[in-house]
């Protein structure tokens, strides 16, 4: 027994990038609510969707860890949410036009 090592248990943490984004993205999720209570009258579309980007923007950056990649991989990925952004519009284009 005297030959087994016990290995030190050692905590993980998060790196400071990580608990930046999520600190980010407590922030935006609490500035609709906020600004809810607010009368912005038709600024409420292009605010609420202007905090969806930058949101998507931080998910897509950290977790998909596209700052890392090459620019071959941020085209794709690019690309990959410009053919969702297709299919959401052409989705809402059948709904509105349908009387």
């Amino acid at each position: 027994m005297s030959g087994i090592r016990r290995r030190k248990s050692r905590i993980w943490r998060p790196s400071t990038d990580l608990v930046l984004c999520w600190i980010g993205l407590l922030t935006l999720l609490g500035l609709p609510v906020t600004l809810s209570y607010q009368p912005l009258a038709s600024f409420n579309f292009p605010v609420a969707m202007t905090i969806a980007a930058i949101k998507a923007g931080l998910v897509a950056a950290i977790f998909m860890e596209l700052r890392h990649r090459s620019g071959v991989v941020c085209a794709f990925a690019a690309a990959g949410f410009f053919w969702l952004a297709i299919l959401l519009w052409l989705g809402l284009m059948d709904f509105l036009t349908r009387v």
